[in-house]
């Protein structure tokens, strides 16, 4: 179990004792794109789901509020996604999150390679009813570090996404939605130009009605070779 602590918009704070954590794939609201995605991703010798949108349970300890990330190779990643935090309470929060990814071990098996590395959150959060009615306008982007230079990866609305509404429902349904719970949204489409492998992360859900954001950033570490 990890314990995470929000930074609400009016300076008081949720702590949250996570005891389970989803990850949404394939998500996008558009199923017809998510089709031909999956298809691109078979080539790349990534299974395809068994339906969309898929659901992937995830350890709860994965979910971290972190700025350093390790890895075992050079080909993992972010994602830039939203994440639902149902608090101690039962009040819904929504914020930020990368979902880092083991690329290689994503053509085993997807479930397999998002418990491979930690689902990182920020450190503020905003209540959902307070920016559900303009959900859809919320700006989702990403940027990527290699050394000194930071390139913008992601750069979309959540009305590319499945709205938390969705899953509020889905959860629901499957009686899990319970304090402690968190679910991250599924990505947006990445930039094709941009190397995704890099040594560090920055993502950031936007409000442009108020200009508030709310951010978080990592770097990535790779861990000495083993020995055996």
């Amino acid at each position: 179990m990890s314990r995470l602590t929000f930074t609400l918009s009016d300076g008081s704070h949720q702590a949250v004792d996570v005891v389970q954590v989803f990850n949404a794939g394939y998500a996008g609201r558009s199923q017809a794109d998510v089709a031909a995605h999956v298809a691109e991703l078979a080539e790349l010798g990534v299974p395809a789901p068994k339906v969309t949108p898929a659901l992937y349970p995830i350890a709860p300890y994965l979910a971290q509020q972190t700025g350093h990330v390790s890895v075992q190779h050079g080909r993992t990643s972010g994602e830039a996604e939203w994440a639902l935090v149902v608090a101690e309470d039962g009040e819904l929060l929504l914020t930020v999150a990368c979902d880092h990814t083991d690329r290689e071990l994503e053509a085993h098996g997807v479930a397999w390679s998002k418990n491979a590395a930690p689902d990182v959150l920020a450190s503020q959060a905003w209540r959902l009813a307070d920016v559900q009615e303009r959900i859809d306008d919320l700006t989702l982007r990403a940027w990527i570090t290699q050394g000194t230079e930071e390139v913008e990866i992601q750069n979309g609305t959540l009305a590319e996404l499945l709205p938390p509404s969705y899953w509020i429902d889905v959860l629901r349904d499957r009686g899990d939605l319970l304090p402690g719970t968190v679910l991250i949204s599924g990505t947006i489409p990445m930039a094709k130009d941009v190397d995704q492998f890099a040594e560090g992360w920055r993502v950031e859900l936007g409000d442009p009605v108020t200009g508030a954001a709310i951010q978080l950033a990592y770097q990535v570490i790779r861990m000495p070779e083993p020995i055996g």
